[in-house]
């Protein structure tokens, strides 16, 4: 699950409220809204106001798997380093984490909207990615992963390996290739 800090920024961010204005609506100073953003000794009781002032609780799931905001982070520190084969196998990672749980454990893992990875084909995969496995389920979607951010205007391939050939679209889980991210269906079968 996602660190306090990645919840609270997440939060923040989704309500479009900049540090100083959740300062303003909790009567916490910025300084510290920073700290627990950064996960530096964030308090519960600090977590849980911080929330509350961008409109939010925090709910807990018995679950040890990474959720999508976690494995934003983690694509977009590999992105940043050129590495888009370890970002590959974050967003695998999210996929075995969701199709591992069932039911409402799988929609708390695609709840908190991911922060973007400053790259549209790899946002719009982690929402089609959700999407996909949440639908699965029968579970409702959250609002984050039909946000026309989370949409290419022009189909695209994560372009991990050059070689990879583009998949036709009946080779691509639908909820991918809606928002026209163009990965193979097999890519995501666990061995």
């Amino acid at each position: 699950m996602a660190d306090a800090g990645t919840l609270v920024r997440a939060a923040r961010k989704s309500r479009g409220l900049t540090q100083q204005r959740l300062a303003e609506r909790t009567r916490i100073d910025q300084a510290r809204v920073s700290r627990s953003e950064r996960g530096r000794g964030a308090e519960f009781s600090t977590v849980a106001r911080l929330l509350a002032g961008a409109g939010h609780r925090l709910y807990s799931a018995p679950t040890q798997r990474g959720d999508a905001a976690t494995a934003a982070a983690e694509i977009r520190g590999h992105l940043r380093l050129g590495d888009r084969e370890r970002a590959l196998r974050a967003l695998l990672q999210l996929n075995d984490d969701l199709v591992a749980e069932h039911g409402l454990v799988r929609g708390v893992l695609g709840l908190a909207e991911p922060e973007p990875t400053r790259d549209p084909v790899w946002d719009a995969a982690i929402a089609g990615l959700v999407a996909w496995r949440l639908r699965e389920e029968g579970l409702p979607v959250p609002e984050w992963v039909n946000r026309p951010a989370r949409f290419l205007t022009a189909p695209r391939g994560l372009d991990v390996d050059p070689s990879d050939p583009v998949p036709p679209l009946t080779e691509v889980p639908d909820a991918l290739a809606e928002r026209g991210v163009l990965v193979w269906r097999d890519t995501f079968t666990s061995v």
